[in-house]
C-alpha cells in the first residue's frame, strides 16, 4: 500500500541503519548466535553511528527526536537484516525512555551519555520466577537504610541480562500495599550483592543474552531511585503502550519478511511440473496472509501516529500487541509449511523466524493478559 507513515528523514535514517547492519552486524551474527550473546563492540559502534538513544535529548548525547517512527525504522531494519532485535528494543525503546522522562537532571547526566554512546548497555528487570505478566506479584524487596536501599530477591528472563551495565529493577518498597508499593531502582554493574546467573538457552533469539539476576543484601544508593517511592507501577503502566508497540513493530516487520521470502520460494520451487504457488490451496494461503499482514500494517501505522500524539491507550496498545504477535506466529507456521522439508532445516531462514516468533506472544504481557486488559474496557 502507498500510505507509508515515513517521511524523507525516516528513509534517510533507514539507509543509515541498513548500511550499518550490513557492515557491522550481518557478517558476525552467526557467531553471535552460537555464542548466545552479541559483541559489546557492536553496541559501541551503534552508538557512534547514532543508532542509540534517538529519543534522548541532544544535551545527553542522544538524537533529540521523540518521534517513534525512528525506533520503528531501526526495528524493521534489524528484522530485514535478520539481526537479533530484543536487546536493542529493550535498550532504546524501554530503558532510554524511562531514563529520559522519569529521572532528575543529575541522573540523566550520569547515565544517558554512556547509554547513547553504547558504552553502557541497559536492561529492565520485572519478571521473576513466580511473577510474569502480573508485575504486582513480584517479591523482590528494597528496604530503605539511611542513604541506601537494601535489595533482596531474584529476576529472570532478563533481556541484556548478561551484557547490561544499568538495570532498571522493579522492587517492592512497601509489600503490604501490593501494586501500590512498587518502586523503580537502577542497579549498576559491580554493585555489591548483585550477581547474575548462567546464560539461559532459549528456543529463539539465541544471540540475545538472557539470564537471571540475584540480589542478596544488595546495597543501592537512594540516589538511584527513579521518580517517587511507591510510584513505580504508575510509571510502568505509562510506559507499557510504547513497549508493546515496539513488540508489535517487530511482529509486523517479521511477518512481512516471512511472507516476502515465502512468495519468492513459492514462485521458484517446482512440484508436479509447476510452481508450488500456482496450486490453488497455496495461492489462497498466500492471499490470506497478504491480506492479514496488510491489515496489521495499517493498524500499526495508526497506533504509531497515536503514540506520537500521546493518545495511544493501554487498550489499543494491547490490541496491537496481541493481534500482531499472534499473526506473526501464524504466518511463521504457514510459511514454514509452504517451505516443506527445507523449512525444517536449522539453516533455513524461515526456521529461525519460526523459532524467534514464538516468544512474541509471551513477553511484554501474554496474549491472555492483553485480552483481559481490553475486556476490562468493554463495560462488561
Amino acid at each position: 500500500m502507498g500510505n507509508t507513515p515515513y517521511e524523507a528523514s525516516h528513509e534517510d535514517f533507514r539507509t543509515l541503519c541498513r548500511e550499518f547492519l550490513a557492515r557491522e552486524a550481518v557478517p558476525y551474527h552467526d557467531q553471535w548466535e552460537k555464542d548466545g550473546i552479541v559483541s559489546r563492540e557492536l553496541w559501541r559502534k551503534a552508538g557512534k553511528a547514532g543508532l542509540l538513544g534517538t529519543g534522548v535529548p541532544l544535551e545527553y548525547g542522544g538524537g533529540g527526536e521523540s518521534d517513534f517512527r525512528y525506533h520503528a525504522v531501526l526495528a524493521e531494519e534489524l528484522i530485514r537484516a535478520r539481526v537479533t532485535a530484543p536487546g536493542f528494543i529493550a535498550h532504546n525503546d524501554v530503558l532510554a525512555s524511562y531514563l529520559t522522562t522519569r529521572t532528575t537532571p543529575e541522573q540523566r547526566e550520569r547515565w544517558l551519555p554512556a547509554l547513547c554512546a553504547g558504552e553502557h548497555i541497559a536492561a529492565i528487570a520485572m519478571s521473576e520466577p513466580d511473577a510474569g505478566s502480573n508485575v504486582a506479584d513480584i517479591r523482590t524487596t528494597a528496604v530503605r537504610d539511611g542513604d541506601s536501599y537494601v535489595l533482596n530477591g531474584q529476576k529472570t528472563f532478563i533481556t541484556n541480562g548478561e551484557n547490561s551495565d544499568i538495570i532498571l529493577v522493579a522492587v517492592k518498597t512497601q509489600p503490604q500495599r501490593g501494586a501500590q508499593g512498587i518502586s523503580l531502582l537502577v542497579v549498576e554493574r559491580g554493585t555489591p550483592g548483585f550477581s547474575r546467573g548462567k546464560r539461559l538457552e532459549k528456543l529463539g533469539w539465541t544471540a540475545s543474552d538472557t539470564c537471571e539476576l540475584f540480589f542478596d543484601d544488595c546495597r543501592v544508593p537512594a540516589a538511584n531511585l527513579i521518580g517517587k517511592e511507591n510510584a513505580g507501577m504508575a510509571y510502568l503502566m505509562s510506559g507499557m503502550p510504547r513497549e508493546r508497540l515496539s513488540i508489535a513493530t517487530v511482529a509486523v516487520a517479521a511477518a512481512e519478511r516471512m511472507l516476502a521470502d515465502t512468495l519468492e520460494y513459492a514462485r521458484t520451487r517446482q512440484a508436479f511440473g509447476q510452481s508450488i504457488g500456482s496450486f490453488q490451496h497455496n495461492r489462497f494461503q498466500l492471499a490470506t496472509m497478504d491480506t492479514e499482514v496488510t491489515i496489521a500494517r495499517v493498524f500499526l501505522n495508526h497506533c504509531m501516529s497515536e503514540l506520537n500524539a500521546r493518545r495511544l491507550s493501554l487498550a489499543d496498545a494491547a490490541k496491537a500487541k496481541w493481534w500482531t504477535t499472534e499473526l506473526q506466529v501464524d504466518v511463521a507456521n504457514r510459511c514454514l509449511q509452504l517451505h516443506g522439508g527445507y523449512g525444517y532445516l536449522k539453516e533455513s531462514p524461515i526456521s529461525r523466524e519460526w523459532a524467534n516468533s514464538r516468544v512474541q506472544t509471551i513477553y511484554g504481557g501474554t496474549t491472555e493478559i492483553m485480552k483481559e486488559l481490553i475486556g476490562r474496557t468493554l463495560g462488561l
